[in-house]
């Protein structure tokens, strides 16, 4: 299984950092392969991630979240579903806040398992330099969050 941790300070409040993540729905606004995360109907904790994968070849799960702390922390875990092909990927991920008053420190780490096969093939080069993009996303949440009036 591979793992990648970042940690940053960002100037917002943690709630507010918090609750930008906690429906999980905005992940496509910093990760760019990530095409978007809906919840899944009538279920709070569910969400349906399509993510864009080598060849123009998407690839798709349902994640539930597993773990959460208001303001503090929130994790998610890809869920098994029968079997269906969408749910080729294990995957979870967690993003923790630590309140520092005006600031907060913002840690993302994310775990996956690639299965094996033509799937596993797809899903080394959707993972591929996996610790660039999570940097890459928690510089652009820093950014919005930075930018944004307190409202938000």
């Amino acid at each position: 299984m591979g793992a990648v941790t970042h940690y940053l300070e960002v100037q917002a409040p943690a709630q507010r950092c918090y609750d930008w993540w906690r429906p999980l729905t905005h992940v496509p606004d910093i990760f760019p392969d990530v095409q978007r995360v809906e919840p899944v109907s009538g279920q709070a904790d569910l969400t349906h991630w399509v993510v864009s994968g080598p060849g123009g070849k998407n690839v798709e799960w349902d994640a539930r979240i597993i773990d959460e702390e208001p303001g503090r922390k929130v994790a998610w875990k890809s869920v098994e579903k029968g079997t269906e092909s969408s749910n080729t990927v294990s995957t979870a991920g967690a993003v923790r806040f630590d309140d520092h008053g005006d600031s907060t420190g913002v840690e993302v780490s994310l775990q996956y398992e690639p299965p094996g096969g033509k799937a596993g093939e797809l899903m080394a080069t959707l993972f591929a330099d996996p610790q660039r993009k999570v940097e890459n996303a928690l510089g652009s949440f820093k950014e919005l969050m930075e930018s944004s009036s307190p409202s938000r």
